[in-house]
């Protein structure tokens, strides 16, 4: 499946993108005069390989859990069990990103693609049970996953993407769940950009000074047991990398295949696109940066992938919900290139 996705991961269509620039001149604006929106709408013609591209409507946010065995590393101060009981919370509809998922008309879809504890009775309808692993292992002691396993999380994430887009999802958006997921982030940040663990390593959850120094200190230590090559992603998301991040490479690959725009939620979503970069660089063409976290590694990944975050508000939650923020402004960027009326349409003097 792996194989069969990157495959199918092509260049953007540079006649869409010169059509879509040109109908730009023509619309009732002074020419430039949305930003970064413009450019926006011209990458998703590329995508898509039309002008105007599809719609993006509806939105698909698919929150991928797992445990980490790095938890150990006393890497932060909230117990494993709250990976669990916030997955029972999403399928309730209680968290944050339910709420704005509602007030956008989005779905939320929960995978479980490697929680270590029990979780509290899912409601099948809204749980994707795909459970590669109990969590991953300690990435200071030995590879948090083997190869075999990574590949299989990729395959989930790649599945659900499928699923969703075939369920009739105009765009997909990355979301997360996973308590100490922000440690082997940082790990995977480094190892794909060569930045020192202290430049990608944040607060997380908003651990003290003597848990921040712990924790910049167990990346240094896990990167420098493994010593992961950038040129090998399955080998490095298996040295350092978490399930749920796994399953996210897959994810954004599976939307890039499909000629479909993802929205990159934070660093953990930010991690894994660079992992699926370095699968497929051709894959970055369908990533869109929903907002600037204020998580470091975040910056300095999407600096790498040679994307402007949209929105940044000081976010540093998860779940997807920078990524449901960020879903208007691309609506909206889209919109305008069906909608707005040329200068002759609308008999309207040009300068």
């Amino acid at each position: 499946m792996l194989e069969t996705t990157l495959a199918a991961i092509r260049p953007l269509d540079q006649a869409a993108m010169t059509a879509a620039r040109e109908l730009h001149t023509r619309l009732t604006k002074p020419a430039g005069s949305l930003g970064a929106l413009e450019e926006l709408s011209v990458r998703l013609a590329g995508l898509a390989g039309a002008c105007p591209p599809p719609l993006p409507d509806p939105a698909s946010v698919a929150v991928f859990a797992g445990d980490h065995g790095v938890h150990a590393q006393g890497v932060t101060p909230w117990p494993q069990e709250v990976t669990a009981q916030m997955v029972g919370n999403f399928l309730a509809g209680g968290a944050v990103v339910n709420a704005f998922a509602r007030q956008l008309g989005a779905s939320v879809t929960v995978v479980d693609v490697g929680v270590a504890t029990v979780l509290p009775e899912p409601n099948p309808s809204r749980l994707v049970a795909a459970k590669v692993r109990a969590g991953s292992r300690d990435m200071t002691q030995q590879p948090a996953l083997t190869r075999e396993e990574a590949r299989a999380a990729i395959e989930v994430g790649i599945r659900v993407a499928d699923d969703l887009l075939d369920a009739g999802a105009g765009i997909l958006l990355t979301g997360d769940m996973g308590i100490a997921n922000t440690t082997p982030a940082a790990a995977l940040i480094a190892a794909c950009t060569g930045a020192d663990p202290a430049a990608v390593t944040g607060r997380g959850t908003g651990v003290d000074d003597a848990t921040y120094e712990r924790k910049v200190a167990v990346v240094r230590t896990a990167l420098d047991r493994h010593r992961p090559d950038p040129a090998d992603p399955l080998g490095v998301l298996a040295a350092v990398g978490g399930l749920e991040h796994a399953a996210l490479a897959g994810f954004i690959l599976g939307a890039a295949a499909r000629r479909c725009p993802v929205i990159l939620d934070g660093v953990i979503g930010v991690s894994a696109a660079l992992v699926a970069a370095a699968f497929a660089p051709e894959a970055v063409g369908a990533m869109v940066a929903g907002h600037r976290s204020v998580e470091p590694g975040a910056t300095v990944g999407l600096t790498r992938l040679g994307l402007e975050p949209l929105i940044d508000l000081g976010l540093r939650l998860g779940e997807g919900t920078g990524a449901l923020l960020a879903f208007p402004v691309v609506a909206s960027a889209v919109r305008v290139l069906h909608d707005v009326a040329t200068f002759d349409s609308a008999g309207v003097s040009e300068k």
